[in-house]
């Protein structure tokens, strides 16, 4: 079997809102989901929207997955990220895009994040996101004009956790941007594990899904 690749893309964007609260890409948002795929023999690459290194957030040293993760070669190459405009997604098996609060400031409604899902969609690829990750869906259009989410079935970081933690610092409430496109959006209790797989669409809501968002892409994959 030939080795299946999931194209990693990142945020840049390392403080947001009024508050200019420090953020970026979610650690273990990134971390859990490699681990999955390393396990599995999939290989991960990284894009952003403007390459290098890009921020993180929420790195914790007690988690095992996150240590090891920071201290991979995987993690290294992540400091060289690619320029996403240097990048054909149709290279890729997947597209996967991890979260934090640094998403809904460069990858929400960029015109060149929804080229890219759009490219990726019509060509058979998966699409996948987590947390805030989701918010690259917004504004992706179908080849006959309608939204990407409309009518499909998702997940995403919800109002109902957003208000416990960054109400004040994000654009939108993610959970009604998804829902004002026609997605079919549901969660779990505030932080428990949800994954939400609709054909190639599939997306986790929140940190504790990354993990098992990655093995239901492992198993699409497969």
């Amino acid at each position: 079997m030939s080795i299946k690749h999931v194209l990693f893309v990142v945020t840049n964007t390392a403080e947001i809102g009024p508050n200019r609260r420090s953020t970026g890409y979610f650690f273990p948002e990134i971390a859990h989901p490699y681990e999955v795929f390393s396990q599995a023999g999939v290989a991960v690459e990284y894009a952003s929207l403007l390459g290098g290194t890009p921020p993180e957030d929420g790195y914790d040293e007690k988690d095992p997955a996150q240590v090891a993760f920071r201290q991979s070669a995987s993690f290294r190459r992540m400091g060289n990220s690619r320029p996403l405009s240097q990048v054909d997604v149709l290279d890729y098996d997947a597209i996967f895009f991890p979260g934090g609060l640094g998403p809904m400031v460069d990858i929400a409604n960029n015109p060149q994040i929804q080229r890219a899902i759009e490219r990726a969609w019509q060509g058979g690829k998966i699409v996948a996101a987590v947390c805030h990750g989701p918010a690259a869906l917004l504004g992706v259009k179908l080849e006959d004009g309608t939204p990407l989410v409309q009518g499909r079935r998702l997940t995403g970081f919800s109002n109902a956790e957003e208000l416990g933690y960054a109400q004040a610092d994000v654009p939108f409430l993610l959970e009604d941007a998804l829902r004002a496109e026609g997605a079919v959006y549901s969660a779990a209790d505030v932080w428990q594990e949800k994954v939400v797989v609709d054909g190639r669409l599939m997306t986790g809501q929140n940190p504790a899904s990354g993990g098992a968002l990655a093995k239901a892409i492992v198993d699409a994959l497969r």
